[in-house]
């Protein structure tokens, strides 16, 4: 396959339109770090490029003469610097980028063929509280996260009109390595990001929707990538006490740098621990270990290797019931079933080679594995079904991972027009022991309700070709094609079944240049999340890979020299919102769905170092084949909002004042249980010195209560006659103070 999608793209290529010239080159900062999302602007073309995650970046098919490369970055100084292009040479323009004031108008909007990198770089992540890189998905506009089983357990996810429960219809990676795990003993998709240290984050790409090639299951409402650095700019500790018994240590330390900068490498390590705010100590402890090595083996080839480890322990006081908080039996902080917990651990390994071509082109490979383990303990119901022993149930589960990917990206003229082709192949192969569902009472096991084992493999690869029409109009399309294969050996039922499928998911997406400061879009594309592989071979291969139909209709426009805004209108329909339960090991088909929705967004540097940002998300979801009325999505939000005030001052002061905000959702089919909304608002403000910095933040500065999980659930307590379907919630962070100081060496 890999060799027929490079010979196509070859072909493709080889239109060459006379002897027309290139730039090309790399742009990094002064540590030799990579400013992925950096924008390189031909100022007499009014065209540009976006640079890669190697720093790199390629520009075709332009007339002999001198032209003004303008490079830009938010955060760092921007760089202009003439060039000659003369017939059929390719000029290289590497250049480094120093730090400076963060300005919009450094922010460019031209008619780059690429799509343009959503990032959040450092400056964002040191701006917001944040505690694990699961509070980093917070920053993603619209996204908003729910922690309900003792902040061990990854996070619930809400997201475009989505309930996407743990990450069922958001694509999560990590330096390329798949954060969602198919058919988890949780729930499809679970994705657990404490095993990334957020200081060690380099940047967090993400954008929404089924519009990317690259991109394949559980892309739906989008995506999610976090890299991590290659370079420590420098050796830190940093060290942060909070309120209930919260202690974090972190620190990086760089462990070489070779000759001429040519080799890197650091080891980082992460020690977390608190009580947490509830009646019942959490206990949680988390422990990270990371390290980076990576070495340009000569001019054209880099190679990088990362391996880490984590693990993590705690205890739960679990959801409780509306009825007892009302009626006075507990608090809000109380519980009903406080054995509740679990533990989990990942390890991880890869290696990636990038080769880059004389004329610009690069060939990039990673391989990874993961060793994974988990063991959950929840209570729901209390004792709706086993009124003797109670509800509690065991999710425990061991796993392999093992998977490769490799692109080929190069450049070329079509008829005398700039063009890309990108070519991916992969595959990832799941092999999961003793995944089981069990009655357990305080953690005790009583009996099985499913055990088994599970290999699960995805074969992939997508072709991507991006044509430059002209200074105004770019046109990407795309196709890619995955191939499943699900095995479950039924440990209970002595079977074993095997099923497969194949799905193509076609995309276009084109980008019009208005004038030199708007831009329009239109993305299209299919998409798809697989199903749970129990699922799926106890009912013949039925609904495996439920499929999405996704459009968007964008405008990124700069009003003024310091005003950003961003409006897209969209819509998704998904053939079925299938998923296995793990919590009771069920199947819940819900029909087919459709949700459509605005996007608001706005940026605005008031004065030099002072920054207004916000975010609107109005989104309407429905079921497609039920009634008016009775076509609710339970839990899936329809307004929501995040925005703030940040300061950075040349004195070293810098901080954020700012909100998030949930509307009041149906909790049911028919709305007539409702999870309540929220409005919270957080403060973070912080002295940088060269040598040392100091910060205090404040979460929920007005003492609100709020519940931050909500379920309308079935339950029975023991000295009930009947059982009670109301609303069950995880009570949400009180004041929550913070003190951290770290030392720079």
């Amino acid at each position: 396959m890999k060799r027929i999608l490079f010979t196509i793209s070859i072909v493709i290529t080889s239109f060459a339109a006379g002897a027309q010239g290139n730039i090309t080159g790399q742009i990094l900062d002064v540590h030799n770090k990579a400013l992925t999302g950096a924008h390189v602007f031909l100022k007499e073309k009014n065209i540009g490029a976006i640079v890669n995650e190697s720093g790199n970046f390629r520009l075709k098919g332009l007339d002999p003469g001198r032209y003004t490369v303008v490079v830009s970055f938010i955060g760092y100084e921007t760089l202009t610097q003439s060039v000659d292009i003369t017939n059929g040479a390719t000029t290289i323009v590497n250049l480094k980028l120093t730090h400076s004031n963060i300005e919009l108008k450094d922010l460019i909007i031209s008619a780059v063929a690429e799509r343009p990198v959503n990032t959040l770089s450092p400056i964002d992540i040191n701006l917001r509280p944040t505690n694990t890189s699961q509070d980093i998905l917070r920053m993603v506009p619209g996204l908003f996260i729910a922690q309900h089983a003792g902040g061990g357990k990854a996070e619930q996810i809400f997201l475009r009109g989505f309930d996407i429960d743990h990450g069922t219809d958001l694509s999560m990676e990590v330096d390329g390595l798949p954060v969602n795990m198919v058919s988890h003993a949780h729930g499809q998709g679970y994705s657990d990001l404490h095993f990334v240290i957020p200081e060690m984050i380099n940047y967090v790409n993400f954008d929404k929707g089924p519009y990317y090639a690259e991109k394949g299951d559980f892309t739906t409402a989008g995506f999610v990538d976090f890299q991590t650095k290659n370079v420590l700019e420098e050796n830190f500790v940093k060290m942060e006490g909070a309120q209930f018994g919260t202690l974090r240590t972190v620190a990086g330390v760089k462990l070489f740098s070779g000759e001429q900068d040519l080799s890197t490498g650091y080891l980082g390590a992460e020690f977390f621990r608190t009580d947490g705010f509830v009646e019942s100590p959490q206990n949680f402890n988390r422990f990270n270990i990371v390290s980076k090595v990576s070495t340009q083996l000569n001019d054209n080839d880099n190679l990088t290797i990362g391996a880490s480890f984590f693990t993590s322990r705690w205890d739960a006081s679990g959801q409780i019931p509306t009825r007892l908080v009302e009626d006075g039996t507990i608090t809000r902080f109380g519980s009903i079933d406080d054995t509740e917990g679990g533990e989990t651990t990942r390890a991880n390994l890869f290696l990636k080679h990038t080769h880059q071509f004389r004329n610009g082109a690069y060939l990039r490979q990673q391989a990874y594995a993961v060793r994974y383990r988990f063991n959950l303990y929840s209570n729901f119901t209390f004792y709706l079904n086993d009124q003797l022993n109670g509800d509690q149930i065991r999710q425990k589960e061991s796993r392999m991972i093992y998977g490769y990917k490799s692109n080929y990206n190069s450049g070329g003229q079509l008829f005398g027009k700039p063009f890309t082709t990108d070519i991916g192949v992969g595959f990832r192969l799941d092999d999961i022991h003793d995944i089981s569902l069990s009655n357990t009472v305080e953690r005790r096991s009583l009996s099985d309700v499913r055990r088994g084992d599970i290999t699960e493999g995805n074969l992939n690869a997508y072709v991507s070709e991006t044509l430059s029409l002209s200074e105004k109009w770019s046109v990407n399309g795309a196709l890619r094609f995955d191939y499943f294969s699900f095995d479950y050996d039924d440990a209970l039922g002595s079977s074993n079944k095997s099923v497969g499928k194949p799905i193509v998911s076609p995309k276009l997406n084109v980008n019009y240049q208005l004038n030199s400061s708007t831009q329009l879009y239109v993305r299209t594309g299919l998409g798809f999340h697989s199903n749970d592989a129990r699922v799926v071979t106890q009912q013949g291969g039925q609904q495996i890979l439920p499929r999405a139909y996704g459009a968007d209709l964008g405008i990124n426009t700069k009003l003024t020299g310091g005003l950003f805004v961003h409006v897209a209108v969209w819509g998704l329909a998904l053939n079925q919102e299938f998923v296995y339960v793990g919590d009771e090991g069920i199947v819940e088909p819900s029909g087919r769905s459709r949700r459509a929705g605005i996007d608001l967004s706005m940026r605005y540097e008031i004065l030099p170092g002072l920054f207004l940002d916000s975010d609107l998300n109005i989104t309407k979801p429905e079921a497609r084949d039920e009634p008016e009325g009775q076509n609710y999505i339970p839990l899936a939000p329809t307004v929501s909002s995040i925005g703030g005030v940040s300061y950075k001052m040349k004195n070293g002061l810098n901080g954020t004042l700012r909100y998030r905000y949930i509307g009041d959702r149906a909790a049911n089919e028919d709305k007539s249980v409702i999870a309540r909304g929220y409005f919270l608002a957080d403060a973070v403000i912080n002295y940088t010195h060269k040598r040392f910095e100091i910060g205090l933040s404040a979460e929920n500065i007005f003492d609100i209560d709020w519940n931050e999980a909500q379920f309308d659930t079935e339950s029975r307590l023991i000295s009930e006659d009947e059982s009670v379907s109301e609303i069950h919630f995880t009570p949400g962070t009180p004041l929550f103070l913070k003190m951290k100081l770290s030392f720079f060496f």
